[in-house]
């Protein structure tokens, strides 16, 4: 082979190494945005469009192997009510990034892996077998889990760091876009947080499929009991985190 054909192997070899590169970033979600939801909402294409009544078989599950294994492991080792928040926590994520940002790129395979895997660290064993925050835990456990069961490693990592941020709301810096989604719909179902994202008749649909069951005091408990049992804990960051979930006024009809 002439050393200009080489060269023009390389070149293409390397482009294609690009793509792959940048397809692998953005199909799981590591697309740096914004830290602070406020300039997420404010910076949309659209800032004025409005939620529309969404169905669940509106916002099919994937499905595939590692979807299915972690399905079942999540239904063995969360409580019920904890399932079904990360449940509802896939389908109001799901539902605000389609109608507000819908430019924003990233499987939702991954996300419902991070949305079943986000509150593992706060089972009782979890919680009990470790002096790290659950968030840090469940990341770890997370990571492990995806990789034994054969997830690629950047979709296991996204999950990983997912998990690990999930709580890390704040002003400054940036996070992967698959965390902020998961910020949007945690916020929401746990405190109630820019209800106007998701039509009334969407957390309606998804509440019906999945319920509440008194999830409000259930993870105002949840979060309670860490700050009392590892008071370093990254919980403790959002002061009056407690009471600000006894205060959800946007759910308080489904509990």
């Amino acid at each position: 082979m002439a050393s200009d054909e080489i060269r023009a192997l390389s070149k293409t070899i390397t482009v294609a190494q690009r793509l792959r590169i940048v397809s692998t970033v953005e199909d799981n979600g590591w697309t740096a945005v914004p830290r602070s939801l406020e300039k997420l909402l404010a910076n949309r294409k659209n800032p004025k469009s409005k939620a529309t009544p969404l169905q669940v078989s509106d916002l099919p599950l994937p499905s595939s192997p590692i979807v299915d294994s972690i399905m079942k492991h999540a239904k063995d080792h969360l409580p019920e009510q904890t399932f079904s928040h990360s449940m509802r926590v896939f389908y109001f994520g799901q539902a605000i990034a389609m109608q507000h940002f819908p430019e924003w790129r990233y499987s939702p395979e991954t996300y419902l892996l991070a949305s079943l895997l986000h509150d593992i660290g706060t089972t009782e064993d979890n919680m009990k077998n470790t002096q790290l925050s659950f968030e840090f835990q469940g990341g770890i456990q997370a990571l492990n889990l995806l990789t034994q069961n054969g997830a690629p490693q950047s979709a296991a990592e996204s999950v990983c760091e997912t998990i690990i941020r999930h709580q890390d709301v704040g002003e400054t810096g940036n996070i992967s876009t698959l965390t902020a989604v998961i910020h949007f719909a945690t916020l929401l179902d746990n405190a109630g947080a820019n209800p106007e994202l998701v039509h009334k008749e969407t957390i309606e649909n998804v509440v019906k499929a999945y319920p509440r069951d008194g999830w409000t005091g259930c993870f105002a408990a949840t979060v309670r009991k860490e700050s009392k049992v590892k008071p370093w804990s990254h919980t403790t960051k959002i002061e009056g985190f407690a009471e600000m979930v006894e205060a959800n006024e946007t759910m308080r009809p489904y509990d």
